[in-house]
C-alpha cells in the first residue's frame, strides 16, 4: 500500500450515517492526496444525521456490489445508528468487508460502525472500541473491548464517537502507510 497521498480509500455507507464520521475522514484523506470513493447500496444520494437530526446528503460514486477490495487500499465504515444497522443485513456489504480482511487491508469502523465487523465475524480475539451501547455486542463477538479514542489491532482500526474523528483518521493513515511499507519490504525480500 502506498503513502496516503497515493492511497485509494473506499467508504461504505447508507442513509443514517453520522455526518462528521463520513465527511470528516473523507476531507482529511482528500486533503492529504488520497483518492476517496463512496459506495452505497444504490446510487441515490444518502442522508446524514447529526445525532438524531437530518444532516447533509452525498451522492455515492458506486454501488457496494460494484466495489472490489482489490481496487482499494483501505475500507472505512462510518457510524450513525441506522447506517450500520441497515448494512448489517446487506450480504454484499458483509462480503466486501470480509474480502478486505482476507486481503489483509486496513478496515476502519467508528461509533456504531463496528457492528459491521461483528456481522462479518472479524473481532474474535481483537482489541476494539465503539459507541458505548454496542460494546456488549463486541464482547459477545469475542473482542477485548477498551475505551480509547482509536484502537488498532492488526488490520482493524476502531473508534468511539464523532469527537474521535481526528484520532481515528490519523490511525487509519498510519495503518495504510505501515501496510504499504511492509508490502514494499516483502516485495524486495
Amino acid at each position: 500500500m502506498p503513502e496516503i497521498s497515493n492511497a485509494r480509500i473506499l467508504i461504505v455507507s447508507s442513509d443514517g450515517f453520522e455526518e462528521s464520521e463520513l465527511f470528516g475522514p473523507r476531507q482529511i484523506f482528500q486533503d492529504r492526496g488520497a483518492n476517496v470513493k463512496l459506495a452505497s447500496p444504490d446510487l441515490k444520494p444518502i442522508q446524514a444525521t447529526v445525532h438524531d437530526d437530518p444532516g447533509r446528503t452525498i451522492r455515492p460514486d458506486l454501488t457496494i456490489e460494484q466495489a472490489r477490495a482489490e481496487d482499494y487500499d483501505a475500507l472505512v465504515l462510518p457510524g450513525g445508528v441506522r447506517n450500520p444497522d441497515h448494512l448489517r443485513t446487506n450480504g454484499a456489504a458483509i462480503e466486501l468487508i470480509r474480502a478486505f480482511n482476507q486481503a489483509g487491508k486496513p478496515i476502519a469502523a467508528i461509533c456504531h460502525g463496528p457492528w459491521l465487523l461483528v456481522e462479518a465475524d472479524l473481532l474474535r480475539g481483537k482489541t476494539a472500541t465503539s459507541w458505548p451501547s454496542i460494546r456488549t455486542d463486541l464482547r459477545n463477538a469475542g473482542a477485548n473491548v477498551v475505551d480509547e479514542a482509536a484502537v488498532t489491532d492488526g488490520n482493524i482500526v476502531t473508534s468511539r464517537n464523532p469527537d474521535d474523528v481526528p484520532a481515528f483518521t490519523e490511525a487509519v493513515i498510519r495503518l495504510v502507510e505501515k501496510s504499504g511499507a511492509m508490502a514494499a519490504a516483502e516485495e524486495t525480500a
